[in-house]
């Protein structure tokens, strides 16, 4: 009996101890962010240029069953400022017999048999490249791309970087929940891309605006994949290169969710994706371990990281459990939490310049039910996508006038 009291104490701080290390590490990263001298003004400042070529990108739109916001992003490329790009449109079970492009550099494809994988798609477009390309990026339907993005993506390439995850910005916050997706975007880009560039380890990457050299994509493997492929093309890309690089001024435009039933929708893709994809982030977390690289380490212990909804509910267990058996604990938690919101806080009101960004923070139980409901619906996603639907169609001239000063905000 008393070897197993002591096998269940053992557990218990183990367990408590992995979710305050979760809610603290934030904290810590802001600290090794503040001692590094804070924001730079320039990511690449410490990186020697490796070549003056000017890189060739193929820029690849996944459209499924939607061609209303494929204008938009077309007319956002053709306003690059830098000209050495293909977009490949892949309208997957679409009609597109309203769709006609004449600049030469604009490829519609269509599929004679529906796809229904962001994957396959891809695939597609690589199959139909129409010359070789130096590097792939990756885009959903509703993206809209900077004018400067293409140009200011390029002295990525040409730092050396071979991965380079793409500035993610909001085309939307006209109200409550599209406030508390960006919000929620918000933080995690700051602790999980821009300090991260800044200490010069991996950037946590997204479903879009990624960009790579694209040998080192072919030799990425997918299987069975419904959602979550980020998180897959995360854990191989992490290994085979050094760092996966920020580039904080190459800006891409993408859509919040609106309503309650999107959110809910959204989240229950999340979260079952990070379940699907457990061993890739125990295997790059190993990696990290056994090539001594911090940045690994970190990104594959990010990549374990529950969900935040799941972590509130383990903090809830472990106070529980310590107010019966060892209530001073009760101290230390309430301290954890202090920590955690005050820098929640503070880094929403410090990250963002758009109107009622910092007034959403007392929406956040809105964010925390549709979670809740989210978990119950996670039979649903292992085989059904759950697309999130998306009405926001604008265009760049149109997004740019309304932002401060023209400079894009979070």
């Amino acid at each position: 009996m008393q070897i197993l009291e002591q096998i269940l104490f053992i557990t218990f701080y183990l367990i408590s101890g992995l979710v305050a290390f979760y809610f603290l590490l934030p904290t810590g990263l802001f600290v090794l962010h503040y001692l590094a001298g804070g924001k730079k003004d320039n990511y690449l400042a410490g990186y020697k240029t490796k070549t003056n070529h000017d890189f060739e990108f193929a820029a690849i739109i996944t459209a499924h069953q939607d061609t209303r916001f494929i204008a938009p992003f077309v007319d956002s490329f053709l306003k690059q400022e830098y000209a050495k790009f293909k977009v490949y449109v892949v309208a997957d079970d679409c009609d597109v017999s309203g769709l006609h492009f004449t600049d030469e550099r604009i490829i519609m494809l269509k599929p004679e048999k529906a796809l229904h994988s962001k994957i396959k798609s891809i695939q597609f477009a690589i199959d139909h490249f129409t010359n070789p390309h130096d590097v792939l990026i990756i885009f959903d339907s509703d993206n809209l791309v900077h004018p400067l993005y293409l140009q200011n993506l390029n002295r990525y390439f040409q730092k050396g970087f071979r991965v380079v995850q793409t500035h993610m910005l909001s085309k939307n916050i006209d109200n409550t929940y599209a406030r508390l997706d960006s919000m929620g975007h918000i933080y995690y880009t700051f602790y999980e891309r821009q300090v991260k560039m800044q200490l010069g380890m991996s950037s946590a990457i997204l479903g879009l605006g990624i960009a790579l050299d694209f040998n080192l994509y072919k030799e990425i493997n997918y299987k069975n994949v419904v959602g979550g492929f980020d998180k897959k093309l995360q854990a191989q890309l992490a290994i085979k290169v050094k760092q996966i690089a920020f580039a904080d001024d190459a800006i891409v435009y993408d859509e919040k969710v609106e309503d309650a039933a999107a959110m809910e929708k959204q989240r229950t893709r999340w979260i079952y994706s990070y379940f699907d994809h457990f061993k890739d982030g125990w295997r790059l977390l190993l990696a990290g371990i056994k090539t001594g690289s911090a940045g690994r380490l970190l990104l594959g212990a990010t990549m374990l990281r529950p969900p935040m909804i799941l972590l509130i509910f383990a903090m809830i267990v472990m106070m529980t459990i310590a107010a019966i058996i060892q209530p001073i604990l009760l101290y230390w938690w309430a301290a954890i939490m202090f920590i955690f919101v005050a820098n929640f806080t503070l880094t929403i009101a410090t990250q963002s310049s758009q109107k009622g960004m910092f007034q959403a923070i007392s929406k956040i139980p809105l964010l925390i039910s549709c979670q809740l409901k989210a978990l119950l619906k996670l039979k649903k996603a292992k085989t059904n996508f759950l697309k999130t639907e998306h009405q926001k169609i604008i265009y760049i001239d149109d997004l740019l006038k309304n932002e401060l000063d023209k400079k894009p905000v979070l």
